[in-house]
């Protein structure tokens, strides 16, 4: 299918058309037979690469102990990720040594749900393994998830350490407990016994480090606490720093022209809803180049044309943070940016109110697969087909 897109303005502020052929944005508007798409009023800009989004939990469990099927729970998310312009996702799924949730067992189910269903899905979605450090009898298991195609990113998370030395996350036993099923006693006894084989854990990060080097997955590191620790993952081969903690973590990764992650939930809401890192300070600062949806799919958005309203380059400058920026991050050489040759994964959004942006349609592979209204002037069936 070929499309041609007309009277769109680009972040940069200019009007443009821009031309698709199969799933490619093409050189040249006038060489080509296409049905045309009116977007006259409307900005068009990258789709959303997401790096890291968890929000999908809550249509697995949307209350502690409430379970919903999962392949349930992956088609409405997709639904929700297109609707909110994310075209690439790569969804956080923690393997820890919790039951439950997060458990080894949910990770492979959604794993085998996600794999039968993904030609179903409009969203590129991909998957971000979030291993848990102390689930140590999951790494022959984990190991095997990383040949999967396309290519997991492997992230290295330590919530464990937090929660026995009343850290950043002690706060949260509670709502952990619950969503493993376990009483609280009993939570408390396993985190114990976990804790235990603390003597282990380094050991065991350097060797899944190896292997998911040896494979070509993207690795990143979780929740960094210091420069020193930024530098020792580094050495491991985690390429970017995802949370970090503070600013001078931070950058110690922009200094060595890492990208550093956090979440657009974050700005959105103007601050850490667990009194981490300030998005927007670091933003302000040239210390945070990617923002993803963390647990909020509309985020990214938002977060982008809030940041945009005060930056000196406007959408132009804030638009890379969601989408060329993440490409990078996760190693996609073929997306992130509207250039010939590049995949044509591309929204059209309704800004004339910036401080709620709408989006009106979402094109993946150049595909259409969400649109909220018909833009199209010559279907040939094409739209009625592909429409929401």
């Amino acid at each position: 299918m070929s499309w041609i897109i007309r009277g769109a303005v680009g972040a940069d502020g200019q009007q443009r058309d821009i031309a698709i052929t199969g799933a490619q944005v093409a050189a040249d508007v006038q060489d080509i037979a296409a049905s045309v798409i009116d977007a006259a009023g409307l900005s068009v800009l990258p789709g959303i690469v997401d790096v890291h989004g968890d929000a999908f939990e809550r249509q697995i469990m949307p209350r502690p102990g409430v379970r919903f099927d999962t392949a349930m729970a992956l088609l409405d998310t997709d639904r929700q990720m297109l609707a909110n312009g994310i075209t690439t996702a790569f969804h956080g799924v923690t393997v820890s040594w919790e039951p439950g949730l997060r458990s080894v067992e949910a990770a492979r189910r959604l794993l085998e749900e996600l794999t039968r269903l993904r030609p179903r899905l409009g969203c590129d979605t991909r998957l971000h393994i979030r291993w848990e450090t102390f689930a140590l009898d999951a790494m022959e298991e984990v190991t095997g998830w990383l040949d999967a195609e396309p290519r997991p990113i492997l992230a290295f998370n330590d919530h464990t350490t937090g929660s026995v030395l009343k850290g950043h996350i002690a706060r949260k036993i509670g709502q952990m407990a619950e969503r493993s099923g376990l009483s609280r006693e009993d939570y408390m006894a396993l985190l114990e016994r976990v804790w235990s084989r603390r003597e282990e854990v380094d050991a065991a990060v350097a060797t899944m480090a190896a292997r998911a080097t040896e494979r070509g997955n993207v690795l990143l590191a979780h929740d960094e606490c210091s420069p020193e620790e930024r530098q020792r993952f580094r050495a491991l081969g985690a390429t970017s720093s995802e949370f970090p903690m503070n600013l001078e973590t931070a950058a110690e990764a922009r200094s060595a022209g890492e990208h550093v992650i956090l979440g657009a939930p974050n700005v959105v809401r103007g601050g850490s809803h667990n009194g981490a890192l300030d998005a927007t300070q670091a933003v302000r600062q040239g210390l945070c180049t990617v923002l993803t949806s963390d647990y909020h799919y509309p985020s990214p958005l938002h977060a982008a044309f809030k940041l945009a309203a005060e930056m000196p380059g406007g959408l132009a400058e804030a638009w890379p943070l969601v989408s060329r920026n993440p490409a990078e991050a996760a190693g996609l050489t073929d997306r992130g940016v509207l250039e010939p040759g590049r995949r044509a994964d591309l929204l059209l959004v309704d800004a004339s109110d910036p401080a709620h942006p709408q989006v009106v349609l979402t094109m993946v592979a150049g595909q259409i697969v969400y649109a909220r209204r018909s833009l199209v002037e010559q279907t040939g069936g094409a739209f009625a087909a592909a429409a929401e």
